[in-house]
């Protein structure tokens, strides 16, 4: 299955969140909620981290072109 957007991602963990916060589960079906919670928080941040990257490399390549002015 592939990684879903961080769109999605970001969805489906505030509804996890929902859902263990609501309470009324078994613990096993909470482990496996926070387990799946867990795995989107890593997917978002490895999302905002590539994000940030390129934000990062879009202004160092437009510091060199005002450098180069």
């Amino acid at each position: 299955m592939s990684e879903p957007g961080y769109e999605e991602a970001r969805d489906e963990l505030v509804e996890v969140v929902r859902r263990l916060e609501a309470g009324g589960l078994s613990l096993e079906e909470s482990l496996a909620l926070w387990e799946r919670g867990e795995a989107l928080a890593k997917t978002c941040e490895r999302q905002l981290a590539g994000a940030r990257e390129r934000i990062d490399q879009a202004l160092a390549v437009t510091e060199e072109d005002v450098a180069d002015a």
